[in-house]
């Protein structure tokens, strides 16, 4: 039977203590698989494994309850190995990466923020810093709409001044929350999104962050959504030793 992955800690003894349950209908008895200093916490794989929001949460779980007290390096979900015996060459073969890794991210975690404009207040704010923009806008009115061309020369003119105004308002949430991380990822593009990063938070500092995040919500409100998800597990800062 393959071998399901959650991810690596430093090993010890108080591994052997713990009771986990993992992903699967069955939610099989997660295991741990052992190398150089290195444990991968792993359970049978499951046939057919879906993102089921079961088996999110199992996966989720574990890695919740192994970073209480260790350094934790998370999988994404579905990391699926073709038995033990393969977990444990490749925690032995890049033994040295994982340790030092492992050391960099004890008592860290991550937060995902996301920012978005509020879509009609965004459109007042570039109309009414632009001066030709809104004598364009005044313009068209009065001309009943204008031609088609018209309003389409006028739609790119408010896309590109929009655009211009995301990435001036993405620094003014991304700064602010990075004073308070040690390190920043940024997340992959999201429709409607002005900004979507992961910030690397040591855990005496996890109030102070979610503090920053909560005073620019407020700042911000009724012009920007300010979203913070976490404390989660650092899966962003995990990097791969190929």
């Amino acid at each position: 039977m393959s071998t399901y992955v959650y991810g690596f800690v430093h090993d010890d003894g108080s591994l052997d203590e713990m009771e986990l349950s993992g992903v699967g209908e069955d939610a099989p008895p997660v295991r741990f698989v052992r190398a150089h200093g290195i444990a991968a916490a792993v359970s049978d794989a499951p046939q057919g494994l879906r993102a089921k929001r079961r088996d999110l949460a199992a996966h989720q779980e574990v890695l919740q309850r192994l970073a209480r007290n260790h350094g934790v390096l998370p999988m994404r979900f579905g990391a699926v190995s073709e038995d033990d015996d393969t977990v444990a060459a490749e925690l032995g073969r890049f033994a040295d990466h994982y340790s030092t890794l492992l050391d960099r991210l004890e008592d860290r975690v991550e937060f995902n923020v996301k920012a978005s404009h509020v879509e009609e207040a965004a459109l007042r704010t570039v109309l009414g810093e632009d001066e030709g923009l809104r004598s364009r806008n005044e313009a068209l009115r009065k001309a009943g709409g204008g031609t088609p061309a018209e309003r389409m020369a006028f739609g790119e003119q408010v896309a590109q001044a929009l655009e211009e105004l995301k990435q001036r308002d993405s620094g003014a949430v991304v700064e602010p929350l990075a004073e308070h991380a040690e390190r920043t990822a940024q997340g992959p593009l999201v429709d409607g999104c002005l900004a979507n990063v992961s910030f690397l938070v040591h855990r005496d500092r996890a109030e102070e962050f979610l503090g920053e995040a909560e005073r620019l919500r407020r700042e911000f409100d009724a012009y920007m959504e300010v979203r913070v998800n976490g404390p989660l597990p650092p899966y962003s800062f995990v990097t791969s030793p190929q």
